[in-house]
């Protein structure tokens, strides 16, 4: 697996490296936003470790433009801050990344994140069945990872969804009018691996409302039931 890891503090991205180089990873490095759109485009990495204060573009800008390259390939994207408060946090997922970490961190902890997110990919690439879901207006391949939408007698339209993205509404549609609460999320998404506050999940839903809602401030497929969580509904 080949990771970029996005750094201008050397010293941090040098320890950042030895203990994923360790644990078997391909690792680059570098140490500024522009250049970090380049290398993505020649190295196209499984995953990015992104801190936000880099000079040239920041990360949250390099989180975004990533996240809308055509055809490039979808990488997992985690956010490194030396800014604790919660709207930063709030602010790099809802550009595109799929998790953060909180400076100072521990290297272990870091390695734990990126297996964690790593681990999905693996899961997912080792299926031998194509799978598929489909509903009235959603069609899920799982084996070839592409979700689509259809409008009426519109042909199939293309959803541009990040990885956690296409795992949340997969899980979704696997049991439609389900009702999930925050904790079974992070258990199917994450699992035994999530570090950090449940509220993350709000702001997924969030994300995926914008991609697949006509309006997301009055979603009609991820309702939210009141006290409990977030059921899908569709036909």
């Amino acid at each position: 697996m080949d990771i970029l890891i996005v750094e201008d503090e050397a010293e941090i991205a040098e320890l950042i490296q030895l203990y994923l180089t360790k644990e078997g990873f391909n690792c680059q490095s570098c140490r500024d936003g522009i250049t970090a759109m380049e290398r993505f485009k020649i190295f196209q990495p499984d995953l990015i470790i992104l801190d936000l204060m880099i000079p040239g573009l920041d990360g949250l800008e390099v989180c975004a433009r990533i996240r809308q390259q055509p055809g490039a390939k979808d990488p997992y994207i985690l956010i490194l801050t030396a800014k604790g408060e919660e709207v930063d946090r709030i602010i790099g997922l809802s550009t595109g990344a799929d998790d953060y970490m909180v400076k100072p961190f521990s290297p272990r902890e870091l390695v734990a994140r990126v297996r964690a997110l790593l681990r999905r990919s693996l899961r997912q690439g080792g299926q031998s069945v194509s799978q598929t879901y489909q509903t009235a207006h959603f069609t899920l391949d799982l084996d070839q990872r592409t979700a689509h939408r259809s409008g009426g007698d519109d042909s199939p339209t293309p959803l541009e969804l990040t990885p956690l993205e296409f795992d949340l509404l997969a899980t979704f549609m696997s049991y439609p009018g389900r009702v999930w609460n925050r904790s079974q999320l992070i258990d199917k998404l994450w699992g035994d691996d999530f570090f950090g506050d449940d509220r993350i999940v709000d702001t997924h839903i969030a994300r995926l409302r914008k991609k697949i809602e006509p309006d997301p401030s009055q979603p009609v497929f991820v309702k939210t039931v009141i006290g409990v969580g977030y059921r899908f509904e569709d036909g």
